[in-house]
């Protein structure tokens, strides 16, 4: 869990510089950082998608995982709650400047949570740091973590510090499920979330730049496809070994 700590540790830094130096930064700068989050975001979720297809044992799985999990994120109405959450925090906050509104930090939350913990390294430090005691990807995902929590504050305020609550319980709750459950994490899950992880990544690049809006918190259910699917499969030996 030290790398797990440590990952925490660097997005409340990065969130406490980063919207330190927004107040000093004029609108246009604002702008540029937003537009530059949303084409990284765009980048990163299609090179997650790119890198992984190709190792997806079951092909129409991200789709089957797209569209379950919308529709209960839907039906849980997911995106509204999560921004009526952060409107009490900003109103409590007695924010009232428009570029620091409660609509532009919910979106800016959900893509800090997609980035944050989505990613490759995300998943895989908790693991490799329960099974092997490796914090190496962790270590280093937090780097990363630290230069992109600088620039998402810079952009949408302190707010998203609040993200660093959910890398904590995210890698809290995979190291703890490592730790029970190895033989069902295996590489072929990793792929299947990583894959669906980089469209919901690449959803929520296209609602920053404006492009389509996407309620990126209602397909967040999707996540949790693919290890249903996997335990299913374990728990009924792959159909008769038919799969």
């Amino acid at each position: 869990m030290i790398g797990t700590i440590a990952n925490t540790i660097t997005i409340l830094v990065g969130s406490a510089v980063g919207g330190t130096v927004r107040h000093g930064l004029k609108d246009k700068y604002q702008q540029v950082l937003f537009t530059a989050m949303g084409l990284a975001a765009t980048g990163l979720g299609i090179n997650a998608v790119v890198q992984n297809m190709p190792n997806s044992t079951y092909p129409v799985l991200f789709i089957a995982s797209l569209a379950i999990g919308g529709v209960l994120g839907t039906g849980l109405d997911l995106d509204r709650r999560f921004n009526n959450l952060v409107n009490r925090r900003k109103k409590g906050e007695g924010a009232s400047d428009d570029a620091d509104s409660a609509p532009n930090l919910g979106r800016g939350l959900s893509t800090a949570i997609m980035l944050f913990c989505v990613g490759t390294l995300s998943i895989l430090g908790p693991i490799n740091s329960a099974l092997y005691g490796d914090e190496t990807f962790l270590f280093t995902n937090a780097m990363l973590d630290l230069v992109t929590s600088m620039v998402l504050a810079s952009t949408f305020g302190y707010g998203i510090a609040i993200a660093a609550g959910v890398l904590f319980c995210w890698q809290g709750s995979i190291f703890l499920l490592a730790s029970f459950l190895s033989p069902l994490l295996s590489g072929g899950l990793m792929c299947e979330i990583s894959i669906v992880g980089g469209f919901l990544i690449f959803a929520s690049g296209l609602s920053i730049l404006q492009i389509k809006e996407i309620s990126t918190m209602n397909l967040l259910p999707a996540l949790f496809v693919p290890p249903l699917w996997f335990a299913l499969l374990s728990l009924t030996g792959g159909f008769g070994g038919l799969m």
